[in-house]
């Protein structure tokens, strides 16, 4: 595993062999972090990373220069693991080790960009559940948008603010941001008079 941009590009990661983790691809984050520089400066943004196993993603993110960065595991080792290599490269990550669905009913923080990467296996509901939890308790800010990953036989584009996905290889994102509502539409348009 290794870190693909940044101030840390090129720099490899070992985890331990035994993690319960199916980290996501070079060819994957890569084009992930492509579409999300097209919307984000990322020296600004403030993280959420679910399900987050080594911390792959999170590193990614620190080694852009984002801070601060949570990081959500149920698996010690995981949680442990990411600790370690945070404090070894000095990132601005805070572990922390509890079921996910738990921390997002309970969380009073908002983030900039939420990403997901949930076993593969996990059901159908349980997808929709975590996209639910996220926009019914306002985690996520309003110009942010959240990233879940999953196979091919998830659906979540039917879900409410679904954006668009990419799919690369067996793996899709799908990304999720605010939909401006009726009323803020309305104001634009007498903004726009105004401005003539």
């Amino acid at each position: 595993m290794r870190i693909i941009s940044g101030k840390y590009k090129g720099r490899r990661i070992s985890p331990p062999k035994n993690l319960p983790v199916r980290p996501t691809t070079d060819m994957s984050k890569e084009a992930l972090f492509n579409i999300l520089n097209n919307n984000f400066n990322f020296s600004e943004l403030k993280v959420l990373d679910l399900f987050a196993g080594t911390g792959n993603i999170s590193y990614e993110f620190a080694s852009r220069g984002c801070e601060p960065i949570t990081s959500v595991d149920g698996d010690m080792g995981c949680v442990n693991f990411i600790k370690k290599t945070a404090q070894e490269f000095e990132f601005d990550i805070t572990p922390i080790k509890s079921d996910v669905f738990k921390f997002l009913e309970k969380c009073k923080a908002s983030y900039d960009i939420i990403f997901a990467d949930p076993p593969y296996g996990m059901e159908q509901k349980e997808f929709e559940k975590i996209i639910e939890l996220v926009f019914d308790n306002e985690l996520l800010e309003e110009d942010g948008m959240m990233v879940i990953e999953h196979s091919k036989h998830t659906k979540l584009d039917h879900m409410e603010n679904f954006a668009f996905n990419r799919n690369y290889g067996g793996s899709v994102f799908t990304f999720f941001e605010f939909e401006p509502n009726e009323e803020e539409i309305d104001e634009e348009d007498d903004d726009d008079e105004f401005d003539s």
